[in-house]
């Protein structure tokens, strides 16, 4: 696989990451004891560490990327074997 394929599909992991890491170690002004912002929701988030969300992301997004890479190289798992339904090599 070239190059810039790996760094579209890693580029991919790493957004779809975010949505996976981004709802963890999130507390609220109640949950953190302290007093409620006028104007944010109740739900908002205390405080928010933009780094520590890169970081928890890009290790998320290497550790999935290497797993793929791996199943690309290696064939674990095939389109063939997710064929449930299939028709051409069925027996009657």
């Amino acid at each position: 696989m070239r190059w810039t394929s790996l760094l579209a599909i890693y580029v991919l992991f790493w957004a779809f990451s975010v949505f996976l890491v981004l709802p963890f170690g999130v507390r609220t002004s109640a949950e953190a004891g302290e007093a409620h912002m006028p104007g944010s929701a109740e739900s908002a988030p205390h405080e928010f560490s933009l780094k520590r969300v890169i970081v928890r992301t890009t290790i998320v997004a290497t550790a999935l990327f290497a797993l793929f890479v791996a199943n690309y190289e290696f064939g674990w798992i095939t389109a063939q074997s997710l064929d449930v339904m299939d028709v051409v090599n069925a027996v009657d």
